[in-house]
């Protein structure tokens, strides 16, 4: 079995470029960073004769192992998985529809909440217990933790508890960007109300969710968080499984709150190529003198604007991936290049932002320091709600 895992997760390319890479350079052995999944005896005994179900997707493994067979080898009654966005191995195309299926290799039902589904509350009903587990990046436009919210709400719905498996947060050390207030600009890639780059694990932001009263009605769940240990937000983390097919490896991961705003332009930042957020482009020699040319491939297909065009503009590859923040300085220069052009969809830029102020902004002519000026209250605001449900050592 574990042979055949192995081999499975090489072939779908979710083993990341920087390898395990979960110790820093600044960690010894006995400081690694352990995450919720791996300390099983924190959990195993409280699933001992109930019922489970599970969210779960690549990214839910202990080392080398997925934790579904890890549960059924405990002999633990797991009864269903949901799968997000990217589904179950993590290959399906950004966007596109997840459906409900059968894992190969144990038969487990797979059901998709990446969407409605209305079976989800009898499935939830027909269960003692939830576990969630997947590793998000820590920008607000990453879908999955929208997951982590249905999964509550069914949870608090339900009156079933629900136990967070930890993971890290690789872009933890920051806290960054507009935060969304209005819920005009509500959607799945800004459905909650904190900063652009929010510098919460998994856990800690569900504690924000059910301690802010996120949740319809008001409601909260029986929350338990399995917190990570040797971590603080200091601390770096490179993903031992790469968590979309468009972030293969750490540097991409690094790069991913800076670049997605460009997903609402014509730019392309790489999807189709062998390096997607690492390079920025537009077919026109005008955008800088590195060429790519994206073109389809599995679970990431260039912009249909772009695809199979020659782009012009830049790469990042050679930037050091620890030392990389959010910032807008690639947004505002491919900007000034194409004003006329660069907005491609302007509703879909205003959801990534969480705001229609920074698109506006943009246009005015306004520099990163005056728009970071400009949200710097709202975000010290949510830095003091921040600190409420912090698990873990800031880095501040």
């Amino acid at each position: 079995m574990k042979k055949t895992i192995l081999i499975l997760l090489t072939l779908i390319g979710v083993l990341s470029a920087g390898g395990k890479g979960k110790v820093t350079k600044s960690e010894s052995k006995s400081t690694q960073i352990i995450t919720g999944a791996e300390q099983l005896d924190a959990y195993l005994t409280i699933l001992k004769d109930k019922k489970v179900g599970l969210m779960a997707n690549q990214t839910t493994v202990v080392k080398d192992k997925h934790l579904v067979d890890i549960l059924l080898e405990n002999g633990i009654d797991l009864k269903f998985a949901f799968i997000p966005e990217h589904g179950f191995r993590g290959t399906i195309e950004r966007g596109e529809d997840v459906n409900n299926d059968v894992d190969s290799k144990t038969g487990l039902p797979l059901y998709s909440l990446y969407g409605e589904n209305h079976q989800a509350d009898s499935l939830v009903r027909s269960v003692d217990i939830m576990i969630f587990d997947i590793q998000d990046v820590g920008a607000r436009f990453y879908t999955y933790v929208v997951g982590m919210h249905n999964v509550m709400q069914l949870c608090a719905n339900n009156d079933r508890p629900i136990i967070i498996l930890d993971r890290p947060n690789p872009n933890g050390e920051q806290v960054d960007g507009p935060v969304r207030k209005d819920d005009k600009f509500k959607s799945d890639i800004s459905f909650h109300k904190v900063a652009m780059i929010h510098g919460l694990t998994i856990g800690e932001l569900a504690q924000m969710i059910n301690g802010e009263g996120w949740l319809d009605k008001g409601k909260k769940c029986n929350l338990t968080v399995i917190p990570l240990k040797n971590y603080s937000h200091k601390s770096r983390y490179k993903l031992p499984v790469i968590p979309s097919p468009s972030l293969p490896n750490y540097l991409s991961v690094r790069l991913f709150p800076s670049l997605c705003l460009f997903e609402a332009t014509d730019c392309s930042i790489g999807r189709g190529t062998d390096f997607p957020f690492q390079v920025i482009g537009y077919s026109d020699p005008s955008f800088g003198d590195f060429t790519f040319t994206p073109e389809s491939k599995v679970g990431m297909s260039a912009h249909v604007e772009q695809q199979e065009n020659l782009c012009y503009g830049i790469d990042l590859r050679t930037l050091e991936p620890d030392s990389i923040r959010f910032t807008l300085k690639y947004v505002l220069d491919f900007y000034s290049k194409a004003p006329d052009k660069f907005f491609a969809r302007p509703e879909f830029f205003d959801k990534l932002a969480g705001t229609d102020k920074l698109r506006k902004q943009i246009v005015e002519g306004w520099t990163e320091e005056q728009i970071r000026d400009s949200w710097k209250e709202e975000l010290a605001e949510y830095k003091t709600m921040r600190k409420k449900y912090l698990l873990y050592k800031d880095f501040e």
